[in-house]
């Protein structure tokens, strides 16, 4: 069974996205290991350099990435490639690889040292999202690609 570790900077504060995180959890363990890596978020005022705040970030997620050995590394920004849901499900990623890992960063992104160990930089969307909200709509899409996948109902 493939893989998927989720890396997040970050928790989810309200009940609302810990219940919709937990629906997905639940549904994903039919089609893949899943599970989430949470790091602490470092704190910052607006009189901080937000380079100095992201290379703090990049450190604890250099950490876990090489705690956590994968095939594949997709980390999401606002500058990586767009995908229709169709598209995303019929992509290499989930017919190559026993072990993929998404990295979501903090407020701000994520370092250009992150970045560049990525093996696709992947955008949800041209909108700006929360980091809570972006969470819940990757486990969904990916659940929604493993659904497409194998021909279920619940892509219209």
């Amino acid at each position: 069974m493939q893989k998927i570790t989720l890396l997040v900077t970050g928790k989810l504060k309200e009940s609302f996205w810990r219940e919709a995180e937990a629906e997905y959890l639940k549904r994903l363990q039919a089609f893949v290991k899943f599970e989430i890596i949470e790091l602490r978020e470092e704190s910052f005022t607006e009189k901080d350099k937000p380079e100095t705040v992201k290379e703090k970030e990049a450190k604890k997620i250099i950490e876990q990435l090489e705690k956590n050995k994968s095939d594949y590394l997709i980390v999401m920004d606002s500058t990586g490639k767009q995908f229709s849901s169709t598209q995303l499900a019929n992509h290499s990623i989930f017919k190559s690889f026993n072990h993929l890992i998404f990295v979501i960063g903090g407020p701000l992104g994520l370092d250009h040292s992150i970045l560049q160990r990525a093996n696709l930089a992947l955008s949800l969307s041209s909108l700006t999202f929360t980091h809570q909200m972006a969470r819940v709509i990757l486990e969904e899409q990916i659940y929604r690609a493993f659904m497409i996948k194998t021909g279920r109902k619940y892509h219209y």
